[in-house]
């Protein structure tokens, strides 16, 4: 018989990161019991902490010793980086976990992916979650969790049920990954928009994205075999979108546009130039482009949302204006009013 959400044990990895945070958030406000496993000193207050990394299978065993089931958000997320990190921590890690949660009989096991492990550098348009494609994914980061999710997938069995949620593009007040770095490319005026942001995208909430996480876990006798895109279900340009951050930021919205061929060229040879900085010790950042930021920011993705509603009983709770509002409750700007018409295409 499964415990009830008061008595059950959650172990939650990555929960120093924005989202892990309010996932361990959104099962303490659920009644339960909630156990972290990261590196850092700190923890979400009313959690317990095992401290360590997902790539040390002693300290795995010791986190998961005792739980009723496994959330698994740690991962390495980075445009650049050598590929052997991307597998350690992404690929070896996720295995890691997996073995040892079996070893200690937890029967569920949700691990958040990427639909960056199915994006082949082309748009996509209203579709569902296509399958993870390791040789295909665009860079380290979506080809090492595209085989992690694989790992996960083919994992799941009676006794140790595996759902997988994907996750689009997740943002929100302490975002590090989106938020932060285009507000401050804005404030510096280094931030354009390519084909001028008019590429429809998805993206998704952080309150949202971790309800969903939550919900793929109460929800995983249905949920549990196959992946799951989750958004807000809003596809917006990119460049309003961009607009919308800015203007809570407190910054301006970029206001000059390059072509998206140009920039995906020139985002391929600065990743190069930036992996030989940063391994002699140069930079210690992101590089401002990537040849998958590019794609990113000039194709169309986004995604049928009726089958994650219906299999996980889930609606975001909180709009894109919303959480707009909410961001510029957090850094002290303002939302704007009206649609944003992104700029001409011009030079940079």
């Amino acid at each position: 018989m499964i415990a009830t959400p008061e008595r059950r044990l959650v172990l939650v990895t990555g929960a120093s990161g924005m989202l892990g945070r309010a996932v361990a958030s959104d099962l303490l406000a659920r009644g339960y019991r909630v156990r972290t496993f990261h590196r850092g000193a700190s923890t979400p207050a009313g959690t317990e902490l095992v401290r360590g990394s997902v790539t040390d299978p002693v300290a795995v065993s010791r986190a998961v010793d005792g739980v009723d089931a496994v959330l698994h958000l740690a991962a390495k997320v980075s445009f650049t980086g050598e590929w052997d990190e991307f597998v350690a921590t992404n690929i070896d890690g996720t295995r890691n976990l997996l073995v040892e949660a079996r070893a200690a009989s937890v029967p569920d096991f949700v691990f958040v992916s990427s639909p960056s492990v199915a994006h082949l550098g082309s748009s996509i348009v209203g579709e569902g979650a296509g399958p993870a494609n390791p040789d295909a994914a665009r860079g380290n980061y979506a080809r090492s969790k595209a085989s992690a999710e694989l790992l996960a997938l083919a994992a799941d069995q009676p006794g140790f049920r595996v759902a997988v949620v994907r996750p689009h593009v997740v943002w929100g007040p302490g975002d590090t990954q989106l938020v932060e770095r285009v507000i401050d490319r804005a404030r510096s005026g280094r931030l354009p928009l390519l084909d001028g942001g008019t590429a429809l995208i998805d993206t998704t909430y952080v309150d949202n994205a971790a309800d969903a996480i939550v919900q793929a876990l109460e929800r995983i006798e249905v949920a549990h075999g196959r992946p799951l895109v989750v958004t807000n279900g809003e596809p917006r340009p990119v460049g309003e979108l961009m607009a919308g951050i800015c203007a809570a930021g407190g910054v301006p919205a970029p206001r000059f546009s390059v072509p998206g061929s140009v920039a995906r060229a020139a985002g391929s040879v600065i990743e190069k130039a930036w992996g030989v900085a940063l391994r002699k010790g140069w930079v210690n950042d992101e590089p401002p482009m990537t040849e998958f930021l590019a794609e990113q920011l000039s194709t169309a993705h986004w995604f049928d949302q009726r089958a994650t509603q219906e299999l996980l009983a889930w609606k975001p709770a909180v709009t894109i204006d919303e959480g707009l509002d909410r961001l510029a409750g957090h850094y002290g700007g303002s939302a704007p009013e009206g649609p944003v018409v992104p700029p001409t295409d011009r030079p940079a």
